[in-house]
């Protein structure tokens, strides 16, 4: 599950929407809204971000932290070292390698480490 899709699944559940109301209303299929919640599927596009904030009733920051967290919810990452050092390589093919294994609280650690 992505960050964004975890933080829509959780106001649709406060709402108390079902993931299928809620698909319809937006005019996507359900198993589109539920891999999109899952992490099945990439980012949402800007105007569907934007349909999702409105049938939320999400305004101001708390739409700007929804887009951000979809900024930062693709689920397949790329990470491009070409011409930086060869320690930035080893360090994104260790994340690579060790990412499944690591527990929230080591994750936690990472993030914060990483966000100075």
């Amino acid at each position: 599950m992505t960050p964004f899709g975890a933080r829509i699944r959780s106001l649709r559940q406060a709402r108390g929407i079902s993931l299928k109301q809620m698909a319809a209303d937006l005019g996507v299929s359900s198993a589109y809204l539920s891999a999109l919640e899952h992490g099945h599927r990439g980012r949402p596009s800007w105007l569907l971000l934007q349909r999702i904030c409105g049938y939320l009733n999400i305004i101001w920051d708390d739409a700007e932290d929804l887009a951000e967290l979809a900024k930062l919810s693709h689920p397949r990452v790329t990470i491009d070292t070409a011409g930086l050092s060869p320690k930035a390589t080893l360090l994104a093919n260790e994340l690579s390698r060790r990412i499944a294994g690591l527990d929230d609280a080591r994750l936690d650690q990472l993030l914060k480490l990483l966000r100075g």
